[in-house]
């Protein structure tokens, strides 16, 4: 066997068990239930509305262009469409096989980093995978996952190999293209400051810096004319107004605000210190494991390139996300890998220069092995915290039914924590992986129904086929127009003259209303009733509800309201 092919080999044994184990886990996730409103219905909203009228170029929305958002992701998904057939499985395969290629990119990542220190490369994809947000903001069908691949791959190719040190900028150049039509200019963000401080832990830049930000420079304009080839015929096919957005509005929001959805601006403001206070969350199990912290707070210089590269990757990105006044969560999700990536070779620095440390029984992961067994026992005597008064609440009685039988994976997951000697990482990455896993299968079975749109589309659908207008009252997201296969745009509505107009207009349309409390009107002249998050979703007959808006009183309805699934808490709150 040549050495190349042996190191093949070697690689793709070291994606055992994690990519499996990932893989399964995944898809058991992402289908035990169905897409999420609002993330996920509203990306197979844009997917279905261009596939459905014919808009290959231009992202469309309830009838209008998107400018918010660029088409790879779309165009992706329309691939598994004209081979399978217009579904919503595809997608959600789309997102589990992005995060497995997340994870095996960053193990060559590593690989290439730590060339000495294989360790390292098997240790990475273990901890980012045990990240309980990362993996269950994966399960939406969004675009931050691929963009993270993007991200990851566009950094290997800065990264020296063992038989070339020179970056591959071409490469650099087409992964920069594809996270720029993945998710606009803020891919340039993700892997910005590795180049800029290329010098700082690349012997070759250092040694050849004119060529490293002269062809880098050459690279980022070969993104730019990516991203411009789709842009400027979108741009003049979309028309003035989502021209002016996309090349001005909404583009310069992106890169002064981070702002990636249609709400406005300050729905997303945060204080400068908001990411530091959720960081904990976000590297949550990672972030109350005591020997990654430790590891972390010894590391001196001199620092080896690969902890230099994390360093100048994760400092200063973090300072740009935190002076960005638009924060989310899920916006620095490619920077949780270059998080476990540090945590990797922090903790294996720590088991060289400081062994006694990095076999301290204390620095274990019993903080979460005690945490995970007293969770277990909550979970185990919700019901009876439940059925004597002392505990209530929507999510505490809904899950009181299912609790017994989750907190025995939680005990068990504890006491695997609570064991000591080697394993304790991977033992710490798939505890963190099932937990999240529980923790998914007992919403899906208790709050999942309120989260469960298909009954509302199913009508809407049958309505849009009979070419009745619809109208919504409110702000309309797409949440329907997937899962309805709805071909026309929904009307969004005001209280008052828009809504008595709408009626007068269309009286055999249908308006949709989302109010906080149901009355006896709702339940006795509405089509259709729903929980939905902690409201509700009400489908009227547009001249009904102007009626009873007028103080009029509606004719009686040919068919009782249909009342879909509703738990016992929330018949307490019905009149």
């Amino acid at each position: 066997m040549t050495s190349r092919a042996y190191s093949r080999t070697e690689h793709l044994r070291s994606l055992w068990p994690w990519l499996p184990l990932w893989l399964l886990v995944g898809f058991l996730a992402v289908f035990s239930h169905g897409p999420m409103p609002l993330y996920s219905t509203r990306t197979l909203a844009v997917a279905w509305e261009m596939w459905s009228h014919g808009h290959w170029l231009v992202p469309h929305i309830n009838g209008a262009p998107y400018s918010e958002k660029v088409p790879l992701l779309f165009w992706m998904i329309h691939a598994g469409w004209f081979v399978f057939g217009v579904n919503d499985i595809w997608p959600r395969v789309l997102e589990v096989l992005f995060g497995g290629i997340e994870l095996m990119l960053l193990a060559t990542l590593a690989r290439r980093l730590f060339p000495n220190r294989p360790w390292i490369a098997k240790a990475a994809p273990w901890m980012l995978l045990s990240l309980c947000y990362a993996f269950l903001f994966g399960l939406q069908i969004m675009y931050d996952v691929l963009l993270a691949v993007w991200a990851l791959a566009a950094l290997l190719c800065l990264t020296p190999a063992a038989h070339r040190t020179e970056p591959r900028w071409l490469l650099f150049g087409l992964c920069l293209g594809a996270g720029l039509l993945t998710k606009g200019p803020v891919m340039l963000l993700h892997v910005l400051f590795p180049w800029l401080l290329g010098p700082l832990w690349n012997d070759w830049a250092q040694q050849h810096r004119a060529r490293w930000y002269g062809r880098g420079l050459l690279s980022v304009v070969l993104g730019a004319a990516i991203l411009l080839a789709w842009a400027l015929p979108a741009g003049f096919s979309g028309g003035d107004a989502y021209r002016q957005r996309l090349f001005f509005t909404q583009t310069a929001a992106r890169v002064v605000s981070s702002v990636d959805s249609a709400e406005p601006l300050q729905s997303h403001s945060r204080h400068f210190w908001w990411y530091l206070l959720w960081l904990p969350v976000l590297m949550f199990p990672l972030s109350a494991w005591p020997r990654a912290s430790a590891a972390l707070v010894m590391l001196r210089r001199p620092l080896e390139p690969g902890l230099r590269f994390a360093l100048c990757w994760l400092l200063p990105t973090f300072i740009i996300f935190s002076l960005i006044s638009g924060k989310q969560l899920y916006y620095p999700l490619p920077e949780l890998a270059g998080g476990a990536l540090l945590l990797a070779g922090a903790i294996a620095l720590l088991r060289e220069r400081h062994p006694t440390l990095a076999n301290n029984g204390w620095l274990g992961t019993w903080p979460l092995g005690i945490g995970g067994m007293l969770f277990g026992v909550f979970l185990f005597l919700l019901p009876m915290l439940v059925a004597h008064n002392e505990l209530h609440g929507e999510w505490v009685d809904a899950a009181a039914d299912h609790s017994r039988f989750f907190s025995i994976v939680f005990v068990l997951l504890g006491a695997l924590l609570l064991l000591r000697g080697r394993g304790e990482m991977r033992r710490l990455a798939f505890a963190g992986l099932i937990g999240t896993l529980a923790l998914n299968t007992l919403f899906t079975l208790t709050l999942w129904h309120k989260y469960d749109l298909n009954p509302s589309a199913h009508l809407l659908g049958a309505a849009d086929a009979e070419d009745r207008v619809i109208g919504y009252l409110g702000n309309y997201e797409g949440q329907f127009h997937f899962e309805g296969r709805l071909r026309q745009p929904i009307v969004e509505l005001k209280e008052g003259a828009s809504l008595q107009n709408f009626a007068q207009a269309h009286p055999n349309g249908l308006v949709v209303a989302r109010p906080a409390k149901l009355d006896a009107d709702d339940l006795r002249y509405s089509l259709l009733v729903q929980p939905f998050r902690s409201s509700w979703i009400v489908i009227w007959p547009a001249s009904s509800l102007a009626d009873l808006r007028a103080g009029h009183t509606p004719p009686e309805p040919e068919q009782p309201t249909q009342i879909y699934p509703i738990d016992e808490w929330r018949h307490r709150t019905m009149p």
